[in-house]
């Protein structure tokens, strides 16, 4: 939503990691073979669509888009997310796209693009003009998450996605330091804002480190 009111690209570098992950399951690969996932990674076709109005997901021609949403790969992304050498590449081709977003012939004609990931202010754009670190607290978030994938923040339903998302925190925090907002990077807390006050609040800071507003 941000991307589309300041007319730019948007990246969601979270939807690479599961189509890479989509790809080694669907592929017969073991994701504790670390160097066999790496290597398939490597060879993954994967085509993301950076239309903030529509973002797609293709791996080889096939709309992975719901596909990788699915409970199955939500519980096994960490595998793959924590492979070093599969950040390599990923990161890799997310500053190929960042960078793509800068010249007249692209989505956003050069204005750029929206780049949302753990460690996209730390690792791979640095750099950019913005950088926030977008955060809420475990409760909200596991609310938030439970009402994706469950329809309901009921007790049950909050539990039931706790490991889930819990696990892999833990997890990427191995390889990515995303809790803690680095030199020059913003913190904007969502855990009591509503979507439309969450996209607000980005925009804020937007308008006060760079200058720019909404169409």
């Amino acid at each position: 939503m941000v991307a589309e009111r300041l007319g730019l690209a948007f990246l969601d570098t979270g939807a690479m990691y599961r189509a890479a992950t989509w790809w080694c399951l669907e592929r017969g690969v073991p994701l504790t073979d670390t160097d066999a996932v790496a290597a398939l990674v490597r060879e993954l076709p994967l085509v993301v669509g950076v239309d903030p109005a529509a973002p797609t997901v293709h791996v080889g021609g096939t709309d992975v888009g719901e596909a990788i949403r699915t409970t199955a790969i939500s519980s096994a992304v960490s595998a793959v997310a924590t492979n070093l050498e599969v950040r390599a590449e990923l990161g890799r081709l997310q500053r190929e796209a960042i960078a793509a977003e800068r010249v007249p012939q692209s989505f956003s004609e050069g204005r750029g693009i929206v780049a949302e990931g753990r460690d996209i202010t730390t690792v791979i754009a640095p750099d950019a003009d913005v950088r926030i670190l977008l955060t809420a607290s475990e409760e909200a978030r596991l609310a938030r998450r439970a009402k994706e994938v469950h329809g309901a923040a009921d007790a049950a339903s909050v539990q039931a996605t706790r490991d889930q998302v819990l696990r892999r925190d833990r997890d990427d925090s191995t390889v990515s330091a995303f809790h803690v907002a680095a030199d020059g990077v913003v913190t904007v807390d969502s855990s009591d804002l509503d979507l439309e006050e969450t996209v607000q609040a980005v925009l804020d800071v937007v308008a006060r480190v760079s200058g720019r507003v909404a169409l």
